[in-house]
């Protein structure tokens, strides 16, 4: 018997030292540079995240550096109208957003979240040479204007300035969706400290996403407008060479996800099979092994079952129930993307015609005349602010209440988010009456009267754009989630797109001379009727938002 005994508890000793080696090692399915299970001390979690930090924060101050100021370059360098500058900014940052769901796609079905960041980075530098050449060489940007004689950029100089602008917009789309997921790989969703770790990465993450836009917004604007555009453009470019040096030093460190398959191929095998099986009956009761997926989209469920004639299986009239759900699950998701739409329209003025608006206020300090985008410091400002406050004091105070890890849901952090870009809008409005009135009356009113309105907007975007980053992560299905976060992205690109819409109605409505968005001076125009009127917009949405979170969260099994 002590024989036996001692056998037993040898064994018992095996399996325990066992089951410690495996904790050593993710249990997510990643995997190292080498191919093998990650070893969690050497691996991942915070020892990774410098160099992701490092990475966004050079690739947003190049991206800002550019963008943050590219409707003076429109309209001083290439003497384009208010309008027209506008509506280029818009169209093109809306593109920035749109090319994610290409980079997403190539990085979930073929090359994997690395090697997709890595490749688009070099597309992205090449674009931003192409930038800087066109605002350096004497051929390639119009003439200086003489008297009031302001001559436009001819075909060939808007082709080599948008074939830039564009091929950023390329790079820019394959590095989005997929860096802020390839961070958040780097937590074992499996390990609950790591998994509780991941949310204050999100926080991070956005943090080191604004110390780039603020040095956008101070050092870059100053240098454009003071020490020429040749150098403005110069600087984004050599700080896109190190975000991608930064990304490679980091590999050994790396987490690796490995490609599942085309999401959007196994998206539609689902939506062929419902269709070609909709005379099929669903038996009474529909089990599925995905407990957190609603009832809904019961039609789905017919992908998921087969004839008694039909022996051979077709992935395009048969499908897993896993397949059926992912695709439930993207449905359910799709009104809470809706409402993002708006929140861009508002968030884009920071970039355009907040811009404007500055440029028509009093701007000197003394002999120091202070550039109008300058201003977006205090959106970025109040990002670097907001964040440790929220993640250090907020989050312990409010989860005493609320007894969520994270202090408040998601949903409820992207809808404080929206309420805060409306008043950020409003104050636009009111500051904008104001200005009007003293312009008319021959006064002027300081350029910092717009802090409150940036200052607001970018609270409202650690709140909004925090919550959807985490949201659409921790929702999406697994081998989906660079194209759900690609998706979500998409909503900056309608938002973009619909604000350059609202502008051309507007000015065509309203008149250009003297409507509300006038061609060259504000001071004859109401861009406060303007910015009431996003007020409306976004004080419909944000009902509309909190309908579907609630139907969402009640929906939830």
């Amino acid at each position: 018997m002590g024989s036996i005994d001692e056998e037993t508890s040898l064994l018992e000793a095996e399996q325990s030292l066992l089951q410690e080696e495996v904790k050593l090692y993710a249990e997510d399915g990643s995997v190292d540079i080498n191919g093998n299970p990650p070893l969690k001390q050497k691996t991942g979690n915070w020892k990774a995240c410098p160099f992701i930090f490092a990475n966004e924060c050079c690739e947003r101050l190049a991206y800002y550096g550019i963008a943050k100021n590219l409707i003076t370059y429109f309209t001083n360098e290439l003497h384009e109208t208010n309008v027209s500058a506008a509506r280029h900014v818009m169209t093109w940052q809306g593109t920035c957003y749109i090319t994610p769901l290409l980079g997403a796609l190539i990085a979930d079905a073929y090359w994997g979240r690395y090697l997709t960041i890595a490749c688009f980075s070099a597309i992205y530098f090449i674009g931003m040479v192409a930038l800087t050449l066109s605002a350096s060489i004497p051929g390639l940007k119009p003439a200086e204007c003489i008297g009031s004689i302001c001559p436009p950029a001819t075909t060939s100089q808007q082709a080599v300035l948008f074939s830039g602008l564009y091929l950023i917009a390329l790079g820019t789309g394959g590095i989005k969706p997929c860096v802020s997921s390839f961070g958040a790989d780097q937590f074992d969703q499996t390990d609950p400290n790591e998994r509780d770790r991941k949310a204050s990465f999100f926080n991070w993450f956005y943090f080191s996403i604004n110390v780039g836009a603020f040095v956008s917004s101070t050092l870059l604007v100053w240098v454009q407008e003071n020490c020429g555009w040749e150098l403005g453009f110069m600087i984004p470019t050599v700080f896109m060479g190190l975000a991608t040096a930064s990304f490679f030093f980091g590999t050994p460190l790396y987490r690796f996800q490995k490609p599942r398959g085309s999401p959007i191929t196994r998206a539609c095998q689902v939506l062929v099979a419902a269709y070609r099986n909709m005379n099929l009956k669903l038996p009474e009761e529909n089990h599925t092994p995905l407990s957190e997926v609603t009832d809904g989209y019961k039609f789905l469920d017919k992908a998921a079952m087969i004839s008694e004639e039909d022996t051979i299986h077709d992935p395009w009239k048969l499908c897993t129930v896993t397949q059926v759900e992912e695709v439930k699950i993207i449905l359910r998701l799709f009104p809470i993307w809706a409402s993002g739409i708006i929140f861009s329209v508002l968030h884009s003025q920071i970039y355009t015609l907040y811009v404007q608006q500055g440029r028509s206020m009093q701007r000197t300090i003394g002999s120091f005349e202070i550039p109008p985008a300058t201003l977006g410091m205090f959106d970025t400002a109040s990002v670097l602010i907001t964040v440790p406050i929220y993640d250090r004091l907020i989050v312990p105070f409010v989860r005493r209440f609320t007894g969520l890890a994270k202090g408040f849901t998601d949903l409820q952090r992207m809808g404080i988010g929206l309420f805060v870009s409306v008043l950020s809008l409003a104050v636009a409005a009111v500051v904008e009456t104001v200005r009007l009135r003293l312009a008319r009356e021959s006064g002027d009113m300081t350029i910092f009267w717009q802090v409150p309105q940036y200052f607001l907007m970018g609270t409202a975007g650690v709140f909004f754009f925090v919550g959807r980053i985490q949201f659409f992560y921790e929702q999406s299905p697994d081998t989906m989630r660079s194209l759900c976060n690609a998706w979500a992205l998409l909503t900056t690109t309608l938002g973009n797109y619909l604000s350059s819409m609202i502008v051309t109605a507007v000015a065509c409505l309203s008149g250009k001379d003297d409507g509300w968005i006038p061609s060259d001076n504000l001071n004859n125009g109401h861009l406060d009727y303007f910015f009431w009127l996003l007020v409306c917009l976004g004080s419909v949405n944000i009902p509309v938002f909190v309908l579907f979170s609630v139907r969402y969260t009640q929906k939830k099994v």
